[in-house]
């Protein structure tokens, strides 16, 4: 996977997000309850501190998981809750591990169908359906990985050019869009009678 993403609004965790899989979904994992850039930035500076230059699935399931979160924690954090992520960042590594041989891409690779790879990224720790069908969304959109029946297994957020998820960002301006679609979704539900 070589393809270039803008998530992080940084280059060099876009970078890293480009050419790793795995790095692309720790940067998923991330993204809740912290903006989208800083969950997206998150597996740049976990593999700096672990003084390399990826992530590794195996590394990472292994690693102590007080160290981890140590690893995590450090300021600045890589998340707003660093303990609770590290333990997910680990759970998922450790998943890939033993279902996939730690890579990440074969989550993906050789799927037949939309349904079967959101199924695959269902049955991920720390992957409900919204993440999943987003994540989904993101690799049919901008990382080529499109099994027939892509774009109804992602939902609302397979739709071209919808500007609903990170699957839409392709640099500032989309950003931009994507920011005011979420906050108009907020406004609503707020709005909404309960």
């Amino acid at each position: 996977m070589d393809v270039t993403l803008h998530l992080a609004q940084q280059p060099e965790a876009d970078e890293l997000l480009g050419r790793s899989p795995l790095a692309a979904l720790v940067g998923m994992l991330l993204d809740q309850q912290i903006p989208m850039e800083w969950a997206f930035a998150g597996p740049r500076t976990i593999a700096t501190r672990l003084g390399a230059d990826d992530l590794d699935a195996h590394e990472i399931a292994a690693y102590d998981p007080e160290a981890f979160a140590s690893v995590l924690s450090t300021k600045p954090a890589v998340h707003r809750y660093p303990g609770s992520m590290a333990k997910r960042v680990q759970q998922l590594c450790q998943y890939l591990v033993d279902h996939y041989d730690g890579d990440a891409t074969g989550v993906w690779r050789d799927v037949s169908s939309g349904a079967e790879l959101l199924r695959r990224l269902n049955e991920l720790p720390g992957f409900g359906k919204q993440k999943s069908q987003i994540f989904l969304a993101l690799l049919g959109k901008q990382m080529g990985v499109r099994p027939k029946g892509w774009r109804e297994a992602a939902g609302d957020y397979g739709e071209a050019k919808s500007y609903r998820s990170v699957a839409d960002i392709t640099g500032p301006e989309s950003l931009q869009k994507v920011r005011a679609y979420k906050q108009s979704h907020k406004s609503a539900a707020k709005a909404s009678p309960k």
